[in-house]
């Protein structure tokens, strides 16, 4: 089929060629027969590869409610029209803790006969979500935490002594009270200003 496909815009476009009218380049077709060579991930292969989420001793053929709300979380089934609330409700149907991929099917259709959304467009988001993962805390926020906790600018109490203006470390002299030997009580602001006429 993928062959025949191929075959048939190669004839298509060397006729165009011939007839004097620009077509796409060859790259194009090799990009086109990649895409079809693809493969496709389906729906089971995302509910095994989802029920396995989490859980090591999970063999793929059932999922929990907390593996399928994860799920759905990432295939941004979510919205104010289904909840997690929702999804409990219909998953304890069952009267189980893990349900196969049947079930499965049937709490779906449930769920979208019930919130009336079209199941094919549920379906459709969760088979295209990708590879179960973690969500990424974005980098720009984290960036800006960490630089406002670490400049030292804005440090305060015993914390601001050990660094200098610069931000640099002062080392033991900034961890360690040395006693100071000049006769002034601390905080004293005319130090060394008393001269000996008096």
């Amino acid at each position: 089929m993928l062959i025949s496909v191929v075959a048939h815009r190669a004839n298509s476009m060397t006729e165009e060629t011939a007839n004097g009218s620009t077509s796409a380049p060859v790259e194009e077709l090799g990009q086109l027969a990649l895409e079809e060579t693809a493969p496709k991930v389906t729906f089971s292969d995302q509910f095994k590869a989802f029920s396995k989420f989490g859980d090591t001793k999970s063999d793929g053929r059932q999922i929990t409610l907390s593996q399928s709300d994860k799920w759905m979380k990432q295939a941004k089934v979510f919205d104010k029209q289904i909840t997690t609330t929702d999804t409990g409700i219909h998953f304890k149907k069952f009267k189980a803790m893990k349900i196969t991929l049947p079930d499965y099917n049937k709490f779906l259709e449930d769920l979208a006969k019930t919130k009336k959304v079209e199941l094919a467009q549920i379906k459709q988001k969760m088979a295209s979500c990708g590879a179960p993962g973690v969500l990424q805390v974005s980098a720009g926020k984290a960036a800006a935490a960490v630089d406002r906790l670490t400049d030292p600018s804005k440090y305060t109490g015993s914390h601001k002594e050990r660094f200098d203006a610069t931000g640099k470390g002062k080392g033991i002299a900034g961890r360690r009270n040395l006693v100071d030997d000049s006769g002034y009580v601390s905080g004293y602001q005319h130090k060394d200003t008393y001269d000996g006429a008096h």
